[in-house]
């Protein structure tokens, strides 16, 4: 679960790391307000969960209330686009007003559970490099990242602290600074769950003190139960609505940007379908897993969700049969097709437990699709189609 930029200072906040002043908006008069009250410059900042904000236009650094208010009106409805939104944008509800300062160097700092086989435990990163995406350091010059890896069962110790500060270059006066925020980073993503926490930047500023300008936390979802002050902070608004009435229905679905619709059983069958169609010359409009158990009505959601979505051409069905057996996969499709009116092409291909049965029940209905044996036979089908379509 991702969180909004004010949320997550307030949570450095509880964890003893400096931010900036400030407090968030949701019309140009509490702006103006906030603005007035904190006196002198101000940053107003779009809160939606996309980086790259400034460079879309959401972020505005102002002289005066009056100023705050004006930017805060430009801000508030905008649909911000960012290269992390996608052409559509996002709709800003609110903005952050903060405290702005003069600045002396800018850092970046987070953590990130490392999945590779040689470590899989939380990764404290670092660079002098602060302000750019990490991954463009990581790939332009992956030297000027430190890395310093924590065991996962234990806890973060004062002098790997030390060395992250060291690594940055830090004067005297700054090692102690980073040395605790390092550690109380630490302590939040493991106390709360989290599964990247990032400070970016995090800023010199003039008088020498470390502060943290713009920060980001997701969370485990498998841990949210565990939390029910973070799941407070679930903003229904920044999701994709398909995928918010997909959770309602009990399907997992994530939308994609192409137009082949996909319905699998499993996350690596999902996985190998979506690349099948890559290598077909198509593009996946989803990933829908309709799990192990479904069961028909969890089928008929599935074809609902996918229909929904106004650019799926073609729909690929592409089931192993294994607790879900191919005859109940077929007698959801059956039921789908009728209660639901589909006319939409469909290419089938089933495999496994009771195969025969369900290519039965689909063949003596009055459902019309094509049918594929093979894996690539199936994406490549389907892909044709769509362009046929389109």
């Amino acid at each position: 679960m991702n969180i909004h930029e004010y949320q997550a200072k307030e949570i450095l906040r509880e964890y003893g790391i400096p931010v900036p002043e400030g407090r968030v908006a949701s019309t140009p008069e509490e702006a103006r307000k906030i603005a007035s009250e904190i006196g002198g410059k101000v940053v107003v900042k779009a809160q939606i969960h996309a980086g790259g904000r400034g460079k879309g236009g959401g972020i505005k650094l102002v002289s005066s209330p009056d100023e705050a208010e004006a930017a805060a009106r430009e801000i508030i409805g905008m649909q911000l686009v960012t290269p992390q939104t996608g052409p559509e944008g996002k709709k800003v509800k609110n903005v952050l007003v903060e405290k702005a300062g003069k600045i002396k160097k800018e850092l970046y700092l987070g953590i990130v559970v490392d999945r590779s086989r040689d470590t899989e435990a939380p990764v404290v990163m670092a660079s002098q490099e602060g302000g750019m995406s990490i991954e463009e350091v990581a790939a332009a010059t992956p030297e000027k990242i430190i890395k310093v890896v924590a065991h996962p069962a234990g806890s973060f110790s004062g002098y790997q602290g030390r060395k992250i500060a060291y690594g940055l270059g830090l004067d005297k006066p700054l090692i102690g600074q980073c040395s605790k925020i390092v550690a109380s980073l630490y302590r939040l993503m493991i106390e709360k769950d989290a599964s990247l926490v990032e400070i970016n930047p995090l800023v010199i500023t003039e008088d020498d003190q470390l502060v943290a300008l713009d920060a980001k936390i997701n969370f485990d979802d498998d841990g949210l139960f565990r939390h029910p002050e973070i799941k407070e902070l679930y903003d229904v608004d920044e999701e994709d609505p398909l995928e918010v009435e997909a959770k309602k229905l009990g399907v997992n679905y994530i939308k994609l940007d192409g137009n082949v619709g996909c319905m699998v059983n499993g996350a690596g069958l999902a996985m190998t379908t979506m690349d099948l169609i890559k290598l077909a010359g198509g593009e996946p409009a989803n990933f829908l897993d309709v799990g192990g158990g479904a069961t028909p009505e969890q089928v008929e959601n599935a074809f609902k969700i996918l229909t929904s979505d106004k650019n799926v051409k073609v729909i690929l069905v592409n089931i192993f049969g294994g607790i879900l057996r191919c005859d109940r996969l077929a007698n959801g499709i059956v039921q789908a097709v009728s209660n639901l009116d589909l006319t939409i092409p469909m290419v089938i291909r089933l495999h496994g437990t009771n195969e025969e049965e369900g290519k039965k029940i689909l063949n003596e209905s009055s459902v019309k699709f094509e049918v594929a044996d093979g894996l690539y036979e199936a994406a490549e089908k389907a892909v044709n189609i769509a362009k046929q379509q389109s």
